[in-house]
């Protein structure tokens, strides 16, 4: 494996779990990982704990890959009630979501970060559904802010949705700088449909890739499971395939939003990675 891809695997500050900044790098250093994909919004509900955060990743020689955000209510219980609560859709919820995200794109400019990611919620299966226009055109909003405070590219993060409804939002938003965040466990916890499938649909949009693995649910209207890296039902060798064969030049930045030994399971995560790439 190159050098250029070692140094494109990283890994979500919330994976970590992480109290402040101090706790951040001393994990990130434990990891031996360089690379971070940063969530925002803490920064900006707690912007004086995390004050120090620029200098100790520049003190540890950590890289800022890509940021996220989250919406205002959202609601993993089940998958019905995030269906109802995630993302831009609630409109209730949109003129606050708005001031947060311009609050949280001038945080990523102090840090130089350009890529941001999000979920924007379950987006309708049928293109006449008066909500899909309602969220196209949030989803511009937030695209052309993000043009406009960073000069950057937003992504929108796979498996509320199939790889089909994706790829016809996509066009219909019609923004150069909208990607994809793919998350292959997501497509599998979601039921959503094969993540070798999806990828390979959405692979023109496709600026970032989560490693995370999760097996389907067992019957309708639960929850799959994610689960370590390399003990689920994501086809590495083939994913990472279809990405090489592409010539995908993004990063590779781990996700663990599950069990009690984070630490350790991306470190698997990492150690999967790096042996599927070498082969």
């Amino acid at each position: 494996m190159s050098q250029s891809i070692l140094d494109r695997i990283g890994v979500c500050s919330w994976s970590l779990q992480p109290a402040g900044p101090a706790g951040l790098v001393a994990d990130l250093e434990s990891l031996g990982i360089k690379r971070l994909q940063l969530a925002l919004d803490p920064l900006r509900e707690h912007e004086a704990e995390w004050a120090s955060l620029p200098e100790r990743l520049a003190a540890a020689g950590v890289s800022l890959a890509s940021a996220q955000f989250g919406a205002i209510g959202e609601d993993y219980s089940s998958p019905q009630t995030i269906r109802q609560s995630g993302g831009f859709i609630p409109t209730a919820h949109w003129p606050n979501n708005l001031k947060n995200i311009e609050a949280n794109l001038k945080i990523a400019q102090r840090l130089g970060i350009t890529t941001v990611s999000t979920h924007a919620g379950f987006i309708p299966q049928d293109a006449d559904d008066p909500m899909f226009e309602v969220l196209v055109e949030r989803i511009r909003v937030i695209a052309d802010l993000i043009g406009e405070h960073l000069s950057g590219q937003l992504l929108l993060e796979t498996g509320q949705e199939t790889s089909a409804t994706l790829n016809r939002f996509l066009q219909a938003v019609d923004r150069k700088n909208l990607g994809v965040n793919f998350d292959p466990a997501n497509m599998l916890l979601y039921n959503m449909g094969d993540p070798l499938g999806a990828i390979r649909e959405l692979l023109p949009y496709v600026r970032q890739v989560h490693i995370k693995d999760a097996v389907p649910p067992a019957e309708a209207g639960v929850w799959g499971e994610e689960v370590p890296v390399g003990t689920g039902a994501v086809d590495w060798p083939a994913f990472l395939r279809i990405l090489t064969s592409a010539e995908y030049s993004g990063d590779y930045i781990i996700e663990r939003e599950a069990g009690d030994q984070r630490v350790a399971d991306i470190a698997t995560a990492r150690e999967v990675l790096q042996a599927t790439l070498n082969n």
